[in-house]
């Protein structure tokens, strides 16, 4: 998995790192016991501190996508095609997808075009980096 984050932007770092790892596993490229670097090796290659990226792994143990052990290390707890999620997953999510649509009308964005953008946006979502359909090429090149 390449991991890749911007020292620059307003994210923090151990967000980019909780992010990219979340999309790994949705677009099916890290699986259910897949191993992660340890938190030194991943904050060595990154060139953040170890406890930036300690952050990030324990918002996904909290989260139930990691399992941290001194035996195992970190290792993917659980792949998308495995079931139902936990239904402990939705408030939290919800209360989070709340504030993006608040902001979303709170910039003027019509709710046709906020469920249009969703509908854009789930596909690219599962699929692997890079992997975006001719449609979205093609769009890209017009805007």
């Amino acid at each position: 998995m390449i991991l890749a984050i911007d020292l620059d932007s307003d994210v923090p770092i151990y967000q980019q790192i909780r992010d990219r790892i979340v999309q790994a596993i949705a677009s099916g490229e890290l699986r259910e016991g897949s191993p992660l670097p340890t938190t030194r090796q991943l904050g060595a290659d990154l060139g953040v501190n170890f406890h930036t990226v300690n952050k990030a792994y324990d918002l996904l143990r909290r989260e139930g996508l990691l399992r941290l052990s001194r035996k195992t290390g970190a290792v993917i707890l659980r792949d998308p095609s495995t079931g139902a999620p936990d239904p402990a997953f939705f408030p939290g999510w919800e209360g989070r997808l709340g504030v993006l649509l608040a902001e979303a009308i709170a910039q003027g964005v019509t709710a046709d075009e906020i469920v249009e953008r969703c509908r854009h946006q789930l596909p690219r979502a599962a699929a692997p980096d890079g992997a975006e359909n001719e449609e979205d090429e093609r769009e890209g090149q017009r805007t």
